[in-house]
């Protein structure tokens, strides 16, 4: 199921690929050839050799990249079609090249930034476990008949509540993380979960800043191959990978479909900000959105960069917090025990 796509890094090696050969002159059969040749995915590699297959029968690419159930994403047929029209194939697929290297890069970047907070994470979950195996330990090397005290007050005590410990930390963690996988792609809700992540600090202007730069992006390149502006704004908000933005999309398209300025409709979407619409509305009057938005797709990258960076260090922050508020409360438990202790000695009760 999740090997359906061709991968974000291949597309794009593709798409390069495709476009320098043609800017050179090689012919569209001779192109996809090498290409199948070239590719290092043997999937792609047999659905590049059925779609050369349909194009020396006749049929053209565009149609052949379709047919191939889903595999190559809607935005690269729809412009590749138009490319086709066009006669500015090379062109287009430069651009759709562009547009999933920057991809990749977002994503290398986003990975990069939460490797650490979730190293940190996972060391905090082990530290948690190495207390509760100690605390077993020494319970059970007290007198015989001496009952264990549970100091964390979790019924976890020893190797066996070290390892329920661990299950269950892992456990919530791989459960949230496929919770949201299940109820974004089985009950198809990614456009409420990503309206309520949105709605977080720093996390929300982070997917926001992402979700414009791509927006902004696709938008500039679907203009500029004069495709209809309602299948432009679609395959856009598709392009942003966010399910609010996603959502929205219907919406928008009618607002424009009925007379009203492309500024007025991303403004009743309530999800860019007044700053962008108020560009928007200059680029209307001067009739250079395209070229508009394709400059400030990279300034909403960068912000979107120092938000991540700012999420990073958050949650690097909190997890060490959450660690340390533990660590005390652990301190905490074992003097008042001890304590406890003391005072039932000093009072001649000796059954601890």
């Amino acid at each position: 199921m999740f090997a359906s796509r061709i991968p974000l890094k291949t597309l794009a090696i593709l798409c390069k690929s495709l476009a320098t050969m043609l800017h050179s002159g090689v012919a569209l059969l001779k192109t996809l050839e090498i290409a199948s040749r070239k590719t290092g995915n043997g999937r792609c590699r047999q659905k590049l050799t059925d779609v050369r297959t349909e194009v020396q029968q006749g049929t053209d690419i565009a149609q052949a990249l379709r047919d191939q159930n889903g595999y190559f994403p809607e935005l690269m047929t729809d412009m590749v079609s138009v490319g086709e029209q066009a006669g500015a194939l090379p062109e287009v697929l430069d651009g759709l090249a562009a547009h999933y290297e920057n991809i990749v890069r977002l994503r290398r970047m986003l990975i990069g930034m939460i490797t650490f907070p979730a190293l940190q994470l996972v060391a905090a979950i082990l530290v948690v476990a190495l207390v509760i195996f100690i605390l077993g330990i020494v319970g059970a090397s007290q007198a015989p008949g001496t009952k264990p005290v549970d100091m964390l007050g979790l019924g976890l005590l020893g190797p066996s509540g070290a390892v329920k410990w661990l299950a269950m930390s892992f456990g919530s963690i791989f459960a949230v993380i496929g919770g949201y996988y299940l109820v974004a792609t089985v009950f198809r809700q990614q456009r409420f979960l990503d309206g309520v992540l949105m709605k977080i600090p720093v996390l929300g202007g982070c997917m926001r800043s992402f979700a414009i730069a791509r927006f902004s992006w696709a938008f500039a390149l679907t203009q500029q191959t004069g495709m209809p502006i309602s299948r432009s704004l679609e395959l856009s908000f598709r392009a942003t990978g966010n399910g609010a933005f996603v959502g929205a999309s219907p919406g928008v398209c009618n607002s424009v479909l009925n007379g009203c300025e492309l500024s007025e409709a991303l403004d009743e979407a309530r999800l860019f900000p007044e700053e962008y619409l108020s560009l928007v509305q200059v680029a209307e009057t001067s009739g250079t959105v395209p070229e508009t938005l394709e400059r400030l797709s990279p300034q909403f990258e960068e912000q979107a960069r120092r938000s991540l960076t700012a999420l990073a260090i958050m949650l690097g922050w909190l997890v060490w917090t959450v660690v340390g508020v533990f660590i005390i409360f652990i301190i905490f438990s074992v003097v008042m025990k001890y304590v406890g202790m003391i005072n039932s000695a000093a009072n001649g009760n000796f059954d601890f």
